[in-house]
């Protein structure tokens, strides 16, 4: 490799950019969310059990984040964040049970999601 091909290989940008924890969070809430989604529309329970698993799994880690104490969100937001969790964990053994639809958890995901938007640091 000459050294024209390694200044532009060093000083060339990063095939990836770099991430941030938010638009992190922001992938992954959306990955979960096309997942309820696909299964609500198809009315396949199995799969609907496991974007439902995989859902609040990510939901207790995101209450568990905020209780913290040296969690930086403020107040009044971490609260809210623990009670969609709460919520989240709840109506989904509703759903499992079959007394409920998964929409509403589908709604709350979508909230998130143009909240960390409107953050204007997300793909």
């Amino acid at each position: 490799m000459n050294a024209y091909a390694q200044a532009q290989s060093a000083y060339a940008p990063a095939a990836a950019p770099t991430r941030t924890a938010r638009s992190a969070e922001y992938e992954v809430i959306a990955r979960i969310s096309h997942r309820l989604k696909k299964a609500i529309k198809s009315n396949d329970f199995p799969a609907l059990a496991e974007a439902l698993y995989e859902n609040n799994k990510l939901w207790t880690a995101l209450a568990v984040d905020v209780i913290d104490e040296n969690n930086l969100l403020p107040d009044q937001l971490r609260a809210r964040i623990v009670y969609l969790a709460d919520f989240t964990r709840l109506h989904t053994q509703k759903v499992l049970r079959k007394q409920e639809t998964a929409v509403p958890l589908l709604e709350i995901n979508a909230m998130i999601l143009g909240g960390l938007k409107q953050q204007g640091d997300t793909p």
